[in-house]
């Protein structure tokens, strides 16, 4: 299976304990993922001092074997084919997501995982009449949604709290993390048939791209019944269902 390989001209930095781990303009974003790039970063720019080499071996397909690296604290932080199958890679290492305190695209920190150059999010305000049912009882109703278009997602109509029947919602414990929107807050939704769990989620404080959703709140149109201008929608199949 061929793999995804480009180049990024933004900066990319990483830190651990207030010191930089790595900074360069060098990275190469490689898809390992289905879902998101990874990222590859010449060794040449990257604080080796932070590191030191494990027994720990893994052989990839498409790329040969992994020799991995530990830090203090984290086992496999990092890892890196010396002799590689694709030339490109052999001067590249990978440090994982979680082994960093932190990471930034230029001056913006980024949390997760990279960011999908192809992934776009669009926040758009519509006068659409909007209505959710959970077993058969309406939860909410607006003619003020805000519609958020996410590749690779189904539409997901974000509705202002006062459009919503909040006495029908428990909050909960659960927390999500999003590259392209934030730190999302959930909450669970009580019928007379019963609890659907962490079926609407919101975010207070998104990140800029995402703003026109804060204090907006969402339901996974998987798990609930969407009307739109009185019109029921399918329900879409994705991870989420």
């Amino acid at each position: 299976m061929a793999i995804k390989i480009e180049p990024t001209k933004k900066r990319i930095r990483a830190y651990r304990h207030g010191l930089i781990v790595v900074d360069t303009i060098k990275a190469k974003m490689v898809w390992e993922s289905p879902y998101y790039p990874t990222y590859y970063l010449p060794i040449s720019d990257v604080a080796m001092d932070a590191f030191k080499p494990s027994d720990h071996t893994e052989n990839s397909p498409s790329r040969g074997t992994a020799h991995f690296y530990d830090t203090s604290s984290d086992e496999a932080a990092a890892y890196w084919y010396p002799e590689s199958k694709l030339e490109e890679l052999r001067d590249h290492l990978v440090i994982r997501w979680n082994a960093m305190d932190a990471w930034f695209e230029e001056d913006e920190q980024v949390y997760v995982h990279a960011r999908d150059p192809y992934k776009r999010i669009d926040a758009l305000p519509s006068s659409r009449v909007i209505r959710i049912e959970v077993d058969g009882m309406v939860v909410a109703e607006s003619a003020h949604p805000t519609l958020l278009f996410e590749t690779g997602l189904p539409t997901r109509y974000y509705l202002p709290k006062t459009d919503v029947d909040m006495t029908k919602l428990t909050p909960t414990d659960l927390t999500t993390d999003c590259p392209y929107k934030g730190s999302a807050e959930y909450w669970s939704v009580t019928t007379d048939q019963g609890v659907t769990d962490n079926v609407v989620w919101g975010y207070q404080h998104p990140v800029r791209e995402s703003e026109r959703i804060a204090g907006l709140v969402s339901f996974y149109n998987e798990k609930v019944t969407v009307f739109v201008d009185g019109v029921e929608q399918p329900t879409p199949k994705t991870v989420f269902s």
